[in-house]
């Protein structure tokens, strides 16, 4: 009975040691941000410098006095655009998958090959309409390149969703005297609204995140957070301090919108998967 009691402490205590390893291994980077951010001008560059005096300089710099909460509307403006487009065609495209298995299998796994396509094969053609557009260094350019990637994953997201709504409750509303597209909008979607929160704000995250888009279509005051961060790496060397801050502004969103959409995510993103 001792050596039972003895055998399963030891076997808690090691899983707590891991976990407890994984949780400073994955907090660490942040606490290592928000310590540098904290930091006077002159201690910035010296990482070994753990006891000093707290100073919100660079806190005030970024926030007062540079145009970052500009790139942060800006990247919000993108974002929450790009994720209507998506839910505004993604979810029709994901009920005719659902329902009527358009284009069967293939279909299904086609949806996803401007996702698995490097953004390097696509940003040409982008890059060269918009220029005929004259949309370039405007919101509406990278509007339209997140879409080619965020449109087909948030389709594939919520396939699985409508594959659990019962066909029983459209059949039902059809023979009340609804037409399709009202069963459809005032039966489907509502029993569906959890996915569509959750594909949206997986869909806002992948935007929130994106770089490479925005950094050759957007400029000037139209450039989103993550290209303006890449700005404090100037030819006078890494300002880290002010580099610091705008990371923790960035991170924070990200962070939230995973604590909602974590639950749905597995589900929605193997849920588009053909069945057999």
């Amino acid at each position: 009975m001792m050596g039972h009691r003895l055998r399963r402490w030891i076997t808690e205590v090691g899983v707590l040691g891991i976990l407890l390893v994984a949780l400073v291994t994955v907090l660490f980077p942040y606490f290592w941000i928000l310590l540098v951010s904290l930091k006077p001008v002159d201690l910035v560059s010296r990482p070994d410098v753990w006891l000093f005096s707290p100073s919100a300089l660079n806190w005030e710099e970024v926030l007062l006095r540079s145009d970052v909460p500009r790139y942060l509307a800006n990247s919000v403006l993108v974002g929450l655009a790009t994720v209507a487009l998506a839910l505004v065609t993604g979810a029709p495209a994901a009920y005719a998958f659902s329902r009527f298995n358009t284009g069967g299998g293939p279909a299904r796994f086609a949806i996803l090959a401007a996702e698995m396509m490097p953004p390097a094969v696509l940003i040409v053609p982008l890059f060269l309409l918009m220029y005929r557009l004259a949309l370039l260094d405007t919101p509406l350019a990278v509007i339209a390149a997140h879409s080619t990637f965020i449109i087909p994953v948030v389709t594939w997201f919520l396939i699985g969703f409508f594959d659990e709504v019962p066909r029983e409750l459209e059949e039902q509303a059809m023979v009340d005297g609804y037409t399709r597209f009202q069963a459809f909008y005032k039966v489907v979607l509502p029993t569906v609204r959890p996915g569509l929160a959750a594909a949206a704000i997986f869909g806002f995250v992948l935007s929130w995140n994106d770089m490479f888009y925005a950094l050759i279509l957007s400029g000037g005051k139209n450039k989103t957070l993550p290209v303006a961060i890449a700005g404090y790496w100037t030819f006078r060397g890494i300002e880290m301090g002010k580099m610091s801050v705008a990371i923790l502004i960035a991170i924070v969103p990200v962070l939230v919108a995973s604590f909602f959409v974590q639950r749905r995510l597995v589900k929605g993103l193997g849920g588009g998967a053909v069945k057999f």
